[in-house]
């Protein structure tokens, strides 16, 4: 070996490793869960409005190794943070997945007005006059509609900010309850195989039923090819929620397994005896052992 040469091969060693090891520290340990406060809020330039993060990850989670993971992400994140580590989910028959819930920062009537614009792919006027009146709020108080620029946060803002500080690859996954399950479909519908695992839970289709599910049908049943990368679907509901969610329900999962699509894998349960609110344990479950089982 040239020793003259030593110092220098030395210094290139140590700046290696001093420029490189930021590329290793930048990533994130899991926070110690303090009941059920967020691990973060993002503010969306996009919509906005704020939204909490909340976060479960595999048990040998360490940024201590290159091992990368999975992401599901999950609407309405916050109501179902708590089922995330519940015994009603067996982690030892799923692959190692990073879950992240997605919710809105507000509360109450604020929450519910959010979820009819960020979740619903159209407007419908109808609905909104009905909400309003329901809720008891002032008119134009609820648009719906919100869904494209919803997904574009998710996109642009949500999804960068966990694959900067987490350890993730591009096999991503969303699931959604009620709303979240209309929001969920959209996605699919939509795919660009940005998502490839969906977890379509008590889908609210009779929102935008005649402009979203009708013409959904239609594409379902028109035989054409479609380009798209093998993907996992789930759908679910419960049996007590109401007849026109359960037969909606139906309608779209029996005309997605008519088409026979090469790289669609999809399957499908009605829970016996569950209502809309008693059914979310057993459908993230589902989707969990349906879209991630070993």
């Amino acid at each position: 070996m040239n020793f003259l040469k030593l110092p220098k091969l030395l210094f290139i060693t140590f700046s290696l490793l001093i420029f490189c090891n930021p590329l290793f520290s930048q990533k994130l340990e899991p926070k110690e869960r303090i009941g059920n406060n967020p691990d973060h809020i993002i503010n969306s330039k996009i919509m906005e409005k704020e939204y909490l993060i909340h976060m479960s990850f595999p048990k040998n989670y360490s940024t201590k190794d290159t091992i990368t993971y999975p992401v599901l992400y999950v609407l309405d994140g916050k109501s179902t943070y708590r089922y995330f580590n519940s015994s009603n989910i067996d982690f030892e028959k799923i692959e190692d997945v990073i879950l992240v819930g997605i919710s809105h920062k507000v509360n109450g009537i604020e929450s519910r007005i959010n979820r009819f614009n960020d979740y619903t792919p159209y407007r419908d006027t109808l609905t909104d006059r009905k909400f309003e009146k329901k809720f008891g709020v002032e008119k134009g108080t609820i648009t719906t509609g919100g869904a494209v620029k919803f997904l574009e946060c998710i996109k642009k803002e949500i999804v960068p900010f966990i694959d900067e500080h987490y350890k993730t690859n591009f096999d991503r996954g969303i699931s959604g309850h009620s709303l979240g399950g209309l929001f969920t479909a959209y996605c699919f519908l939509n795919s660009d195989n940005y998502f490839t695992r969906f977890g379509i839970n008590s889908p609210s289709f009779q929102m935008n039923e005649k402009i979203f599910l009708e013409p959904a049908i239609v594409k379902l049943t028109s035989n054409e090819t479609w380009n798209i990368e093998p993907t996992k679907v789930y759908i679910s509901t419960g049996e007590n929620e109401s007849p026109m969610m359960v037969s909606n329900m139906i309608k779209f999962s029996l005309y997605l397994k008519k088409s026979n699509y090469e790289n669609v894998d999809m399957n499908w349960r009605i829970y016996r005896n569950e209502s809309h609110t008693s059914v979310i344990p057993f459908s993230l479950n589902g989707t969990l052992t349906t879209l991630y089982g070993k």
